[in-house]
């Protein structure tokens, strides 16, 4: 044991070693509730001047048609949110909720419940014939709002070997004030995630995530691994997924193009039409924009090019000893510490594949490959500033279901079963040691 551990410590120790280059362009020291809105160094003029037209239509409100304001109308018919920030304050993670109801970063995405699997190949699921992708809670003046989201909790408690006691909650979700009838279809709960290393990730390429499969468990561990391959609108083939929760977005500009769509009814070249199903007609009627696309491609790449150009914050391990057993445990095993870019080695401790999770955190949707059961290894990085980034304790879990790491950690099944186990198992001084470091991500 002891010789595995310090072997363990010599490679965690090169963690410290970012290239020249990552360290002075991609890496911010910043510590305080700014930290994920650091941009890169060395833009260039011309790349300065997209980053902050992109950070004005990130941030400035969108307002409904028609609007004197023509370079921000198009607002709607249907939306939840009318500016990216709504969702992602400072480029950070979502709040559960506002100060009076749920939150607008707490959104239900919508499917049908029995897809027809040819149907899926570009969109990746069936949205539901009445109410979308998305549910919109907001909406134009004489359209009707789709519905809002009530929120209760189902309480459990875990007990570890040793006899301590965690409790646990399990959101459970239902649809009120339905504008447009009956809710028959799959609703998942999605908790809008911080933006941060996007464009690093988006540096990596296929080739580098599909070497990390492990399709048919190779090493006999339990865990298997398998990339999301979509289709890309933007890149008209397919390709592997490495954004959202399940890993069903190619690219940054294409998953900004989606938000713009689903959170604010805009349209883009790559969603040209409106967020309008075939049952609202008073969607279809409402009043249009002067343009008949919203978002040209000039912002739609601008925004873009503003969420794909932020720093990461530093890593610095705050427990050596947990640093250690997570690897030793088995967390590393998905969390994947590093990969190598053409700037550099970047440490998201994800290796962007899915794995399946088990039946509680199963969510009854399928988006392309990845089952109701799997989910995409959530990057970790910057996780040590994301209470401070939004300004009050941030929830984890693609429903933010989970109040704190412990809680997350024993979520989680399936594959990561036995992992849990063994962390469950460990001394309460040894549990205590590993979720220090995971917090200081």
């Amino acid at each position: 044991m002891k010789k595995i551990v310090t072997t363990l410590l010599v490679a965690i120790f090169a963690i410290g070693g970012f290239s020249k280059e990552l360290e002075s362009r991609f890496i911010t020291t910043e510590t305080s509730k700014h930290a994920y809105e650091k941009p890169v160094d060395s833009l260039s003029y011309e790349e300065e001047d997209r980053f902050v037209l992109g950070k004005s239509f990130f941030r400035i409100p969108w307002v409904e048609p028609p609007s004197a304001t023509t370079a921000r109308d198009g607002l709607g018919p249907l939306f939840s949110a009318n500016t990216c920030t709504s969702c992602h304050p400072r480029n950070g993670a979502g709040q559960l909720f506002s100060a009076t109801d749920v939150s607008r970063s707490l959104v239900a995405r919508l499917s049908e419940k029995n897809p027809i699997r040819s149907l899926e190949q570009e969109e990746g699921f069936i949205p539901h014939r009445v109410y979308g992708a998305q549910l919109s809670i907001n909406s134009v003046p004489g359209v009707l709002p789709e519905g809002q989201i009530a929120l209760d909790f189902e309480k459990r408690v875990t007990t570890y070997p040793d006899g301590s006691i965690k409790e646990l909650v399990k959101p459970k979700a239902k649809l009120t004030d339905l504008g447009y009838g009956k809710f028959d279809g799959v609703l998942s709960l999605r908790l809008s995630p911080p933006l941060i290393g996007l464009g690093l990730l988006e540096k990596l390429t296929d080739e580098q995530i599909l070497k990390n499969q492990d399709v048919n468990d190779r090493d006999k561990d339990g865990i298997f691994g398998v990339a999301n391959i979509v289709y890309s609108k933007e890149l008209h083939k397919k390709a592997v997924g490495r954004y959202t929760y399940k890993a069903s977005v190619a690219t940054v500009r294409e998953q900004v193009a989606v938000a713009m769509h689903n959170d604010m009814g805009l349209t883009t070249s790559l969603y040209p039409q409106e967020n309008c199903t075939a049952e609202q007609t008073s969607c279809q009627n409402a009043p249009k924009a002067v343009d008949a696309i919203d978002v040209v491609d000039l912002r739609l790449d601008a925004v873009s090019f503003y969420v794909q150009n932020h720093k990461i914050p530093q890593f610095r391990s705050a427990s050596k000893k947990g640093e250690a057993l997570f690897s030793e445990i088995g967390c590393a095993k998905c969390h994947t510490r590093s990969f190598e870019t053409e700037h550099g080695t970047i440490y998201p401790f994800s290796d962007l594949l899915l794995h399946d999770m088990g039946e509680e955190l199963a969510d009854g949707r399928r988006e392309f490959d990845a089952s109701k059961k799997m989910w995409r290894t959530t990057p970790l990085w910057g996780l040590s500033l994301r209470s401070k980034v939004l300004g009050e304790s941030a929830r984890l879990l693609h429903d933010g279901r989970a109040r704190d790491v412990e809680e997350a950690i024993l979520w989680h099944g399936g594959e990561a079963q036995e992992v849990k186990k063994r962390f469950q198992a460990l001394s309460k001084e040894l549990r205590k040691e590993l979720i220090v470091f995971v917090e200081g991500l």
